[in-house]
């Protein structure tokens, strides 16, 4: 026990000096595309995804802000079937690399919106589970990949998950904890994570994100 501690206390101070080191994560984009473009190319995805980015509907995700490397890398998924949906799969297929890469610099310099914790009875267990990680379940902070606020690490393609919607988040926990969904970087890191969930963490870890920022 004392091992894992040390283990978990060592991945989220790591965590802490990647984040500090990358001061204007968004300032500049990792991906060479056209916003401009990407705007044009958008009006499809804006029916489903928002017209600045922000979806209506909290079962779609929130793109705006997410980082270009990780949408580029969930759009070729989506195109050459890593990842499977039937909707999203025929709107990858027909985009080239260059729409993909216009489409991801364009999210990721909008603002994403700010919402509240889905469920303030959940917040304090999931901001633990997050932050702290669980010993008894051998989980490691959520934060040592993600960050202390959410904002993901675009180098290593960890996406930002503060402000994405509760009922998205907890899907995607449980599609990756049943297999359904497998992670596309990372050697099925979230894959062998999420199994190690009880549906109230994930619950709990879903209402936290959606409030963070």
């Amino acid at each position: 026990m004392r091992n894992m501690k040390t283990t978990l206390t060592t991945l989220v101070a790591l965590a802490a000096l990647s984040f500090l080191a990358l001061p204007g994560a968004q300032a500049e984009s990792l991906v060479d595309g056209d916003a401009e473009a990407g705007q044009a190319r958008s009006i499809t995805c804006a029916a489903c995804h928002g017209p600045e980015g922000n979806s209506a509907n909290p079962l779609w995700p929130n793109l705006a802000g997410q980082h270009a490397s990780y949408t580029v890398s969930q759009l070729k998924a989506f195109k050459e079937g890593q990842r499977v949906n039937a909707l999203m799969t025929s709107q990858a297929m027909l985009l080239s690399d260059a729409d993909m890469a216009n489409l991801a610099v364009y999210y990721e310099a909008l603002t994403p919106a700010v919402q509240t914790a889905a469920d303030a009875s959940l917040v304090n267990r999931g901001e633990a589970l997050y932050r702290g990680g669980s010993e008894e379940n051998g989980v490691a902070a959520c934060m040592s990949c993600h960050g202390p606020s959410g904002k993901g690490n675009p180098a290593t393609q960890y996406p930002a998950l503060g402000g994405q919607h509760a009922a998205y988040t907890e899907k995607t926990l449980k599609d990756y904890a049943s297999g359904e969904r497998k992670s596309v970087v990372g050697n099925n890191a979230m894959n062998e994570i999420a199994e190690k969930l009880s549906d109230e963490d994930i619950r709990a870890l879903a209402a936290y994100l959606q409030g963070l920022h």
